[in-house]
């Protein structure tokens, strides 16, 4: 039988190259966006569906009682500020590309929280930090889901709990949406079925669960080994 042949490592680097400029234009494009949408990004339809699932995030994030926990994506502080109302007393880090959404969030959270501007899928924290982190509808918008699960995997302690909330679509639905998603020019790059989700995290995560929030939502946990 012939072997199977790779691509050339001409090809290969070509690839790779092109794989992280579109990464990079995603992120940028990301970036854009929310610095646009900062100003109202909690009153209008823009971050509406952000909006419907907060208190399903807060719940999952409570339930656990963390003295550490992480906000990825954390936009303007509003699902912080709620956090840290069920929370007295706890430690919240968060983390966004955009600086406007950041500025707003440090008006919001003045001291309350350490708010850095970074990359989900290159955290700017140590192994083993945090109690508890959770991603409110961001998740879709990630280049490499996989690097963002391991960096969430790797800043949890033993033990540590990840919340996702993120969009959720029927199947013909989510399809056509995934076609034309990364050509919309805000950074949004795959709606993901629950099938795809569970395999995204379960790569580094155990326990992972998955159930509908309202409509067009889901939310997701997922566990780190003890």
């Amino acid at each position: 039988m012939p072997r199977e042949q790779s691509a050339p490592p001409a090809r290969a680097n070509v690839q790779k190259r092109a794989a992280e400029r579109q990464a990079l234009e995603l992120k940028e494009a990301s970036k854009r966006a929310f610095d646009g949408q900062a100003a109202v990004y909690d009153e209008e339809v823009c971050g509406s569906h952000a909006r419907r699932l907060y208190p399903h995030v807060v719940e999952e994030v409570a339930a656990c009682s963390p003295r550490r926990v992480l906000d990825l994506g954390c936009g303007t502080g509003a699902l912080a500020e709620l956090v840290l109302e069920a929370l007295p007393g706890c430690e919240l880090a968060g983390v966004d590309l955009s600086s406007a959404m950041l500025a707003r969030a440090r008006e919001r959270l003045g001291d309350r929280a350490q708010l850095v501007e970074g990359d989900s899928e290159h955290l700017p924290f140590p192994d083993g930090f945090f109690d508890v982190a959770y991603c409110n509808d961001s998740f879709h918008h990630y280049p490499d889901p996989d690097r963002a699960a391991f960096e969430a995997w790797r800043v949890l302690r033993a033990g540590g709990l990840l919340v996702v909330g993120d969009c959720w679509l029927p199947g013909p639905a989510r399809a056509v949406m995934n076609t034309f998603l990364p050509h919309g020019g805000e950074g949004d790059v795959h709606i993901y079925s629950e099938t795809e989700m569970r395999a995204v995290l379960g790569t580094w995560f155990d326990e992972v669960s998955w159930r509908k929030a309202g409509s067009h939502g889901c939310l997701v946990t997922a566990g780190k080994a003890a």
